[in-house]
């Protein structure tokens, strides 16, 4: 555990990194290269409580979590207020109260880059120096146009530069497997990506998928445009699926796809009454999750990143069924 000053619940983030900040936090890739040989690792995303029931939810999986060493855990960005707030807290948490290693998400939508430093800077004053590093969504429509911050950045890459030059800081962006939905063709999104490693990420993390191939494919855009870049770490992210209307939400709000086979599946697995068959649709889920992790560790996947909505039953049930994430003692 680190031994670090943090903001309180009631206190504002604040503070800003010094080029001359230097911690022994290891980084994400450190990790990666540190995993027991022969157990590919495993990494979870959590998501920022929006209040004290929530908050208590996200404890009780991070309690659960921890005994199984995962790689790396990322928070993902709660903007504005007091989630902001209570995202910075809650991350520092995690990184002074656990034994786990805590991905701060940083988004550049809305924000100057006087704010952005800012944000850095109260990352650091948690012990949290292992960032990633997005663009961001449009608030309120995922999808919709996304329009630059007068005083911000435009770009990932951007943002991710200016990460790195406030001082000790491991910094990894987001990678579309399926092409991000505002990228015009996948060579120009191949070409973004790499110009976000060659700002100094060190490694990527994909959007859901639930093809392989896809993921497999970007892995071979992205070492033949740049072999240098190519080395270095591509995460492929999963999630069980538990709920067709949650994950039809996800799929639409993140640009990616269901193949038309799954969702016939889970489809029928839902049933026709009024409510959908949660048992069967999240049975087809893991049985899926589990398939594309055992191929995604024989075409030799550096870790397997599961997104969690802060629940751990899905998740312990695809890494048992993989012979992952063994709790220790």
């Amino acid at each position: 555990m680190n031994s670090v000053s943090r903001p309180g619940a009631d206190q504002p983030i604040r503070g800003r990194a010094s080029a001359g900040w230097v911690s022994t936090t290891p980084s994400v890739v450190s990790r990666l290269e540190s995993a027991d040989c022969g157990r590919v690792p495993f990494s979870v995303e959590f998501s920022p409580p929006r209040d004290e029931a929530a908050e208590a939810r996200l404890w009780r999986a991070v309690r659960e979590f921890e005994p199984m060493r995962p790689a790396f855990v990322s928070m993902t960005y709660g903007a504005g207020g007091t989630t902001r707030d209570r995202t910075v807290r809650v991350t520092g948490q995690i990184a002074a109260e656990t034994t786990l290693l805590p991905v701060a998400h940083l988004t550049a939508v809305e924000h100057t880059v006087d704010e952005l430093r800012a944000l850095v800077g109260a990352y650091a004053d948690c012990g949290v120096r292992n960032i990633l590093a997005l663009r961001g969504d449009p608030p309120g429509d995922p999808l919709g146009e996304w329009i630059k911050h007068q005083d911000g950045v435009e770009y990932a890459h951007e943002l991710v530069s200016l990460v790195r030059d406030l001082g000790d800081f491991h910094v990894g962006v987001a990678s579309f497997p399926e092409g991000h939905h505002r990228s015009p063709d996948l060579d120009h999104d191949t070409a973004h990506l790499v110009r976000k490693l060659r700002a100094g990420a060190e490694y990527s993390i994909t959007q859901m998928f639930f093809d392989v191939e896809h993921f497999l494919r970007l892995r071979d855009r992205v070492d033949a445009y740049d072999p240098e870049q190519g080395a270095k770490p591509i995460i492929p992210e999963l999630m069980p699926i538990t709920s067709l209307r949650s994950v039809r939400r996800m799929v639409e709000l993140s640009g990616s796809h269901l193949p038309k086979d799954l969702e016939e599946r889970l489809t029928r697995a839902a049933g026709d009454g009024p409510e959908e068959d949660r048992q069967a649709v999240r049975e087809v889920g893991i049985e899926l999750a589990t398939q594309m992790g055992e191929r995604l560790i024989a075409e030799g996947a550096p870790c397997l990143h599961f997104i969690t909505l802060n629940f751990a039953r899905a998740t312990r049930e695809v890494l048992a069924n993989l012979g992952l994430g063994v709790a220790t003692v």
